[in-house]
């Protein structure tokens, strides 16, 4: 038990860094595959770099309902290896996998059959449509990879060991940064497939991540066994309670997302060029979206396991820490957003009209990427200890009042398609905000799960 003792009992700057860096290299990692993606499709048309930006709101769609399990499986499996019940741990590592891939896969085959029908809701050209479906088939075809990836991901970190996934993370992230040119343009023996290549690296990646997975529980990773899952019978009550913990959360990024499929619209008004750079901006603030989520995971860890060993201070502790290096990483992201907007659009487009709108979300997304990391980071506070209300009753109402907000300053202001950069910049500063405050009450420390 020595991974739980040094966290519940070690020194908690070095323990914060000491959980959080491998999961920052894998996600950067992921973001590098992310940027890749995007860059090597720009070669082939501001279509094309509109289809993977339209498409990308699907994709999020996906990872949001995957919350609702992996926010359970960390609150519940944190907590049961602080308090040194590793049989408790495993069985509930075994239900959730067996959620997973239950989800995982009914997922895939709604999304697969329900894909052309999402991109003309979202008012994507005739062209940009006939991409994007090409490309979320393909894509959905993984579903129940991504699901299980995600979920064996969740339960080494649960149990302290961030080390042991970055493995097949990374190994599943350079491979798909080295398909995507092969796959996209035809290079050697593979087939040219344009856009669908991309999609297609990231299944292939997915599932060998998966694999990698299975080859460390083998090697008996894990403090505790999960080999034999499969023999395991379903307990609805514990998947109940992995849903109770989970849902608040899953819920308010469900929510978050579908917002996106209006606001894509909003942005279409303005063409084809719009769209593409709103996918220049959105991986741009990936940068510090995932260095932020990357602390968030580790903080999650560190207050479930600390409310776990009945140690709540410490756990709050750990909270404020790891809010105090969000800070200075999202403060030094913002100086560069701010300073060098069109330096970082040219790298992705040479068309003008994409790179003039890039250039101002760029500069516009400067001013909210503290407020962005202060957000996530106390999302993660509170599905460590289990409670999940708090940033569902924040994050709903904010993410709903975009819509509105974006609409009068697009339309009625006449702000243009920067009213809808204003409005995700002016929203995160209200939610990180309201959920500070939230934070500070302390009622999170008394959660029972």
């Amino acid at each position: 038990m020595a991974k739980v003792d040094t966290i519940t009992k070690g020194p908690i700057l070095s323990t914060i860094f000491k959980l959080a860096w491998p999961i920052l290299a894998a996600m950067l990692l992921e973001f590098t595959m992310s940027i890749a993606n995007y860059f090597w499709v720009g070669y082939l048309g501001t279509p094309e770099q509109d289809s993977v930006t339209t498409s990308m709101v699907v994709t999020w769609t996906v990872f949001a309902t995957i919350a609702v399990i992996i926010i359970g499986i960390t609150a519940l499996v944190s907590r049961a290896v602080g308090a040194k019940d590793l049989n408790q741990a495993a069985f509930v590592s075994k239900q959730g996998i067996m959620m997973a891939i239950g989800i995982g896969f009914s997922f895939a085959v709604i999304g697969f059959i329900v894909t052309p029908h999402i991109m003309t809701f979202m008012k994507a050209s005739s062209r940009v449509a006939e991409l994007g479906t090409s490309y979320l088939r393909i894509y959905f075809l993984g579903a129940g990879f991504y699901y299980l990836f995600d979920a064996l991901g969740a339960i080494f970190r649960a149990s302290g060991d961030t080390r042991s996934p970055m493995i097949p993370y990374i190994c599943a992230a350079s491979l798909n940064i080295i398909l995507d040119p092969f796959l996209i343009f035809g290079i050697g023996p593979f087939p040219r497939m344009g856009v669908a290549g991309a999609s297609t690296a990231t299944v292939i990646s997915t599932v060998t991540g998966v694999t990698i997975f299975i080859v460390l529980l083998l090697k008996k990773k894990l403090e505790f066994s999960l080999l034999g899952w499969y023999r395991t019978k379903p307990d609805f009550s514990t998947m109940y309670r992995i849903l109770k913990i989970g849902f608040p959360i899953s819920a308010q990024n469900i929510t978050f997302v579908l917002i996106y499929w209006f606001i894509i619209q909003i942005v279409h008004h303005y063409g084809d060029a719009a769209g593409a750079a709103m996918g220049i901006g959105n991986r741009m603030e990936s940068m510090s979206f995932l260095v932020a989520l990357g602390f968030s995971t580790a903080t999650s860890t560190l207050v479930g396991q600390n409310l776990g060993a009945n140690q709540p201070e410490r756990a709050e502790k750990c909270v404020k820490a790891a809010l105090g290096l969000i800070i200075a990483e999202t403060f030094i992201v913002s100086t560069v957003f701010i300073t060098a907007p069109g330096f970082i659009t040219n790298i992705f487009t040479s068309d003008p009209g994409v790179h003039k709108i890039a250039s101002d979300y760029v500069l516009i997304l400067g001013l909210s990427q503290i407020f962005m990391g202060i957000e996530i980071v106390l999302e993660g506070a509170f599905s460590g200890a289990g409670n999940t209300i708090p940033p569902m009753a924040v994050s709903i109402p904010w993410s709903i009042a975009r819509l509105p907000l974006a609409y009068f300053l697009c339309f009625v202001a006449n702000v243009g398609v920067n009213g809808v950069w204003w409005t995700l910049t002016i929203t995160s500063f209200f939610k990180a905000i309201i959920l500070f405050f939230w934070f500070r009450k302390g009622n999170w420390k008394k959660k029972k799960v």
